[in-house]
């Protein structure tokens, strides 16, 4: 799917895509945006570009000469997003390509950073004066965007915390699931941010002859590094609540054990007295004895009784 962007007096406006005035409207367009092209949207594409759309693997490479150049066609930037799907965070690969007249992006999936973009562009609340801006307000809201994202996981990983070092009832096993999910939420913040970082430095270095973009680009540098310190504090706290959730459990398990220990040493010496008692010799001595029965079952209490004594004494129990 293909949508269209004019920079109409300042704001950016979405366009309609007429099929009879297909070609000519993506000509007009500052900002086209590929949302999993088919074919002829490629040809399309290529046709106005004068080259190859960069396929999925080419996006996905992680060689930094792959993933921020710049050819005859203009300057190319691919950049991680984060999508979320069933509470769980997935990074996904976009493509810019940035020339002199336009800006494209070429994605697969649907990303909330676009989504929100395009929902802000149609109200009239996203100013543009070239195609270079546009990408980097692109920029400057992903990265507010996970700005957002850490402070919801840091919201959560508050509530883990009450979880484990607070609640008495809570279901240790769960906090475990909980956190190892923050920590993979936050591992990809963390690598989308590595990325943008090494985006941002690459325009930087390209878009010297735009003061006001260069500022912009400074600032959001900044931010990109105030939020990766943000990240390895969340590391820090996952991995202590982590250390203590498995430390709580040894201890619960411990317990049982404790419990299962005594017992087998509290019963062992009644065991050994009915085991002595109930072995058939023909002579024993007191096999014949009136008071036999009495006096076993009394040893069997007194020697499962007197260890119990004992280990209480001694401030084992």
């Amino acid at each position: 799917m293909l949508r269209l962007f004019k920079i109409d007096r300042g704001v950016i406006r979405e366009m309609t895509l007429p099929p009879e005035h297909q070609v000519e409207e993506i000509a007009r367009a500052d900002w086209i945006d590929a949302h999993e092209p088919d074919d002829e949207e490629k040809a399309l594409l290529q046709s106005l570009l004068h080259t190859e759309l960069p396929e999925s693997d080419d996006v996905e490479e992680i060689e930094a000469s792959a993933r921020c150049f710049e050819d005859a066609v203009g300057i190319h930037v691919h950049s991680l997003f984060l999508s979320q799907s069933e509470g769980r965070h997935h990074t996904v690969s976009v493509a810019f390509i940035l020339n002199k007249d336009r800006l494209i992006t070429i994605r697969e999936g649907e990303i909330a950073d676009f989504r929100l973009f395009r929902l802000r562009a149609r109200r009239g609340h996203i100013e543009s004066h070239s195609a270079a801006e546009i990408l980097v307000t692109l920029f400057e809201q992903k990265v507010e965007n996970h700005a957002d994202g850490i402070e919801d996981l840091h919201r959560e990983l508050e509530e883990v915390s009450h979880l484990v070092l607070e609640d008495d009832a809570a279901e240790l096993e769960d906090a475990i699931g909980e956190l190892a999910r923050l920590e993979d939420s936050n591992g990809k913040m963390r690598l989308c941010l590595m990325d943008t970082q090494r985006d941002i430095s690459f325009l930087l270095r390209h878009l010297r002859n735009e003061p006001e973009l260069m500022a912009t680009l400074r600032e959001i540098l900044r931010d990109v590094e105030t939020l990766m310190s943000h990240t390895a504090f969340l590391f820090e706290k996952i991995n202590f609540l982590m250390d203590s959730t498995q430390g709580f459990i040894n201890i619960e398990q411990n317990q049982i054990i404790k419990i299962f220990s005594i017992a087998a040493v509290v019963f062992l010496p009644p065991t050994l007295v009915a085991s002595v008692y109930g072995m058939n010799f023909e002579f024993m001595p007191e096999l014949r004895w009136l008071l036999g029965y009495p006096w076993a079952l009394g040893l069997m209490i007194i020697s499962g009784i007197a260890p119990y004594w004992y280990f209480k004494r001694k401030g084992w129990l």
